[in-house]
């Protein structure tokens, strides 16, 4: 798979947040953004710097940081938030603006595995089932009602369209699978049907709203599946494309041509970026 880094013109002088930017593949959507014009980059998370440096790229330096490193100063910027608070979401957005002038793309990213053992659902707590839908599908929710709510006061892009959305589902959003607990599942089934419904419901007012299904990323929410050498060859035996897991930097592609002019007659999409998994 490449791994190079792309440079181009894709998103010029959008302005841009990723939500759960500081690592993983948040991490690398940012990155890729601001390699693509972007006029700025925001990254959002509850801090600049990861927990773990897994398949970090330059991993000591904070993702805003690296942006205006490579970008020129103020390309990128951090921006503290709890994703599950909606007055944190709304103060974000209004921060992004205030920056940048209005918002173009709005990618709600940050979310939590499934990798923990929860056991079946007779045996899963109830904390368990609201935490993991509280970050991965009640944020999303908050990310696209406040990202359509700055959509419709703004004039539209250059291009005539208002606004892009992309929402981070899953394979687990599509499909069921025993490696993944059920609220996980859950969570990523609604962020595809949240994804749609909004397309839908915006479409006239021409803001577009996908979502991106990644497969087994190397990234450091599956750090310990990939290093357990039992469980990363079961779960790479699921997948077509064999033994060779992806990439953040692969998938993040994905969000570059969802969040572009390419993508001009996209709405409603849910992308499997998977290695064929979701082909079977």
């Amino acid at each position: 798979m490449a791994t190079s880094s792309l440079t181009g013109e894709r998103l010029r002088d959008k302005v841009c947040i990723v939500t759960g930017a500081a690592s993983g593949l948040g991490r690398a959507i940012a990155l890729a953004y601001a390699s693509q014009g972007a006029r700025l980059v925001a990254c959002a998370d509850l801090k600049p710097t990861p927990k773990s440096v897994f398949e970090a790229e330059e991993a000591g330096i904070p993702t805003h940081e690296l942006i205006c490193k490579r970008r020129g100063e103020n390309k990128g910027i951090f921006v503290k938030t709890n994703v599950t608070i909606g007055t944190e979401v709304e103060a974000l957005v209004q921060e992004v603006v205030k920056m940048g002038g209005r918002l173009d793309v709005m990618v709600n990213n940050a979310g939590i595995g499934g990798t923990e053992n929860h056991g079946m659902v007779h045996e899963m707590s109830e904390e368990t089932w609201d935490t993991v839908m509280s970050i991965n599908s009640r944020s999303v929710f908050l990310g696209c009602k406040y990202a359509c709510g700055q959509f419709m006061k703004q004039e539209p892009h250059a291009s005539g369209h208002r606004g892009w959305i992309v929402n981070t589902s899953s394979i687990m959003g599509l499909v069921g699978q025993m490696v993944y607990g059920a609220a996980y599942c859950a969570s990523k089934g609604a962020v595809t049907l949240l994804t749609k419904q909004i397309a839908v419901e915006y479409a006239k007012y021409k803001v577009h709203c996908n979502a991106v299904c990644p497969g087994h990323l190397r990234t450091p929410m599956t750090q310990d599946q990939f290093q357990d050498r039992e469980m990363r060859t079961a779960i790479s035996a699921l997948t077509p494309w064999g033994d060779e897991w992806g990439s953040a930097k692969d998938v993040a592609q994905a969000y570059v041509y969802l969040a572009s002019d390419d993508a001009a007659y996209v709405t409603g999409v849910a992308l499997p970026v998977d290695g064929g998994y979701c082909a079977q």
